[in-house]
């Protein structure tokens, strides 16, 4: 069933989704599935919290796992299954004299094939097609569940409190590798982090590792429109954040992050390529960035600022 198919990727878009109050036919159109799909995957994996995305991959899995287990067929049944496909049989008509259901038979066929077998040759149908479910309009480069710097709250423009970031990508020669940059922007303390490739997956895994140590002083994150930033509800749910999106062209409303970025590339500049940047010269660089004083911040630092900010809010709890 196509539901066993949605990847995490998609998990995650159903949940935002869902957090912004869509209904799953809704939902179901903008992912390109049918609503029951969106439907059985709800169902079955929603739990006393309702639908959470890691909880439904840890299910699914264990559903699978479970599936595999029960692929074990004896070698009995499997003559048989084999003497009735060369019959030119189905598996349906199999299944209903012997113990093992159609679907068994079907991956018990197909794990056949992979391993060099022909049995597969013998089904009426050799590989069942599945309906794409298109939306009727084109998802190539929509972010799900995005939402527009508009409703970000008043209060993060002021700069007033320490927990809200900019993030943001650098690229070096090639365009392949990148530098997730990630900027708080009361302080301008920043985190670095190193991609091989500019992928949704792998951003948003280094935002989680970078600002996991940080996690206690992630409110919200507000990036650019590129798409390695589409897996921001992974991101959110990790860090217990919330993502906003800057208008598209309007590279002020991350002045921060755009500030910053001025600044890292007078240590690497954009012809330099990014895979002769090692872990400890971005360490270093980061380091030195951030304990370089600012004229914004009364000539402190932004280690200082941020982290004597930590200490009040420490304070007062």
């Amino acid at each position: 069933m196509s539901y066993k198919h949605l990847s995490q990727t998609e998990r995650y878009q159903i949940y935002v989704l869902m957090k912004a109050g869509k209904n799953l036919q809704a939902i179901a159109q903008m992912l390109g599935r049918h609503k029951s799909t969106i439907s059985r995957e709800v169902l079955r994996n929603s739990g006393l919290r309702g639908y959470r995305p890691r909880q439904a991959d840890l299910l699914c899995q264990e559903r699978a796992q479970s599936s595999r287990n029960a692929f074990q067929i004896d070698q009995t049944t499997r003559d048989q299954v084999a003497e009735h496909l060369k019959l030119q049989w189905s598996p349906e008509q199999i299944a209903a004299f012997l113990p093992v259901s159609h679907e068994t038979i079907y991956r018990h066929v197909y794990a056949d094939k992979a391993q060099g077998g022909s049995l597969w040759k013998h089904l009426r149908c050799q590989k069942k097609r599945r309906k794409r479910y298109a939306s009727g309009k084109s998802r190539r480069g929509q972010i799900i569940g995005r939402r527009p710097i508009a409703q970000r709250p008043a209060s993060v423009e002021t700069r007033s409190q320490v927990g809200h970031w900019e993030g943001d990508t650098v690229i070096g020669a090639g365009h392949k590798q990148a530098i997730v940059t990630l900027v708080e922007r009361k302080s301008g303390f920043a985190v670095l982090a190193h991609v091989t490739r500019k992928t949704s997956g792998m951003v948003s895994q280094a935002i989680i590792r970078g600002l996991a140590p940080l996690a206690h002083c992630v409110k919200t994150l507000t990036y650019d429109n590129g798409k390695e930033f589409a897996d921001h509800a992974v991101v959110d749910e990790a860090l217990n954040s919330t993502a906003y999106f800057a208008d598209p062209f309007a590279s002020w409303q991350r002045g921060t992050n755009e500030n910053f970025n001025g600044l890292l590339r007078q240590y690497i500049p954009k012809k330099r390529p990014l895979s002769t940047v090692t872990s400890d010269e971005l360490k270093m660089i980061q380091d030195r960035i951030n304990h370089r004083p600012r004229k914004r911040l009364g000539f402190k630092t932004p280690y200082q600022v941020f982290h004597q900010s930590l200490d009040r809010v420490a304070l007062r709890t």
